[in-house]
């Protein structure tokens, strides 16, 4: 995993792309998704993300997904789980105090960032994790708040 991690965020711009196509086509399929029923379609879709999501990026799936605004590094892997920014033990060689084997996930942010079209987002502060949509499906998350903000739709 750590591998590919690695390999995901040096071609950040990349996935940046495929995830601007990839949501419009989420949000697009909001209909099936409320006539199937939400609560219905949370498992399957949890697989599926958790699956693609934890191959490419080490996801943990904390269902507040910001890989886009972290340069395609997640920060849930931070073993403090920093979502703004790295604490003030990153070592010299850019590795993480906590763990010294595995480069900081801040340092793999920003470089990620820096490839990115939109990079400047790193610098928006995230909201701190709300541990009650652990294990929930960021994607279906987005859609509704897409859904709702596009329409007025209410779910």
């Amino acid at each position: 995993m750590y591998k590919v991690r690695h390999w995901v965020v040096r071609h950040s711009r990349v996935f940046e792309s495929l995830y601007r196509c990839f949501e419009p086509l989420l949000v697009k399929l909001h209909p099936l998704w409320k006539r199937l029923g939400y609560a219905r379609v949370e498992a399957p879709m949890r697989a599926v993300e958790k699956g693609v999501k934890g191959l490419l990026f080490d996801c943990q799936m904390c269902g507040q997904c910001v890989l886009s605004s972290t340069g395609m590094a997640c920060p849930m892997n931070c073993p403090k789980t920093l979502r703004n920014g790295p604490c003030g033990g990153v070592r010299s060689d850019g590795h993480c105090e906590v763990k010294p084997e595995m480069k900081c996930v801040w340092v793999e942010a920003w470089a990620g960032s820096q490839n990115m079209r939109h990079g400047e987002r790193i610098h928006v502060v995230q909201q701190p994790v709300d541990y009650r949509l652990r294990g929930s499906s960021s994607w279906l998350s987005v859609v509704r708040e897409q859904a709702q903000r596009n329409n007025g739709d209410e779910q």
